[in-house]
């Protein structure tokens, strides 16, 4: 909140080197770094980094596929696959852990799986983001991203955009 008004208003004061923009994917507000072309979900709290070097913890850039099943709390309950989806958050979660059992025991790929089975855009790839760096994916998602080694598969990660399972792959 600045003020009074909700952090979603025109006006609303952000630090330098930072644009508020519209997704024209998902219709929500974004935050993009004008020096790096950067962009994050989160409200920027510090002025823009022109190199880039918010974080020096670790990379500063993972590539990653995931596998989303959204639920009906999703922020988007639509996907190519289904145009209104009415799964319950636990029924979303069991599926995920489904899918995660399948790939650790052999019996199926992750490319396969989110070919299948994902409700993001991203399953014509079989899941895969491409590289990515820190401040473009929701808070949790990036988390669980930055701290997967590569080859390494996440639990169950739970975003605004429903329940994720990824694999590091670079």
């Amino acid at each position: 909140m600045v003020g009074k008004y909700p952090a979603t208003m025109a006006d609303e004061e952000l630090p330098p080197g930072w644009e508020k923009r519209l997704s024209r994917s998902t219709g929500q507000h974004y935050y993009l770094n004008i020096y790096t072309k950067e962009s994050q979900w989160d409200r920027p709290t510090k002025p823009a980094d022109p190199a880039g070097n918010a974080k020096n913890d670790g990379p500063s850039e993972v590539q990653c596929s995931h596998l989303l099943v959204k639920h009906s709390g999703s922020r988007r309950p639509s996907s190519w696959r289904e145009e209104n989806i009415t799964r319950s958050k636990e029924e979303a979660l069991e599926l995920v852990k489904s899918y995660r059992e399948q790939i650790v025991s052999g019996k199926a790929t992750f490319s396969d799986l989110a070919s299948k089975y994902s409700d993001c855009s991203s399953a014509k790839r079989g899941g895969d983001l491409g590289p990515f760096g820190r401040g473009a994916m929701q808070k949790p998602f990036e988390d669980a991203a930055f701290n997967l080694k590569v080859g390494e598969l996440s639990s169950p990660v739970k975003t605004d955009s429903g329940i994720h399972i990824i694999q590091r792959t670079a």
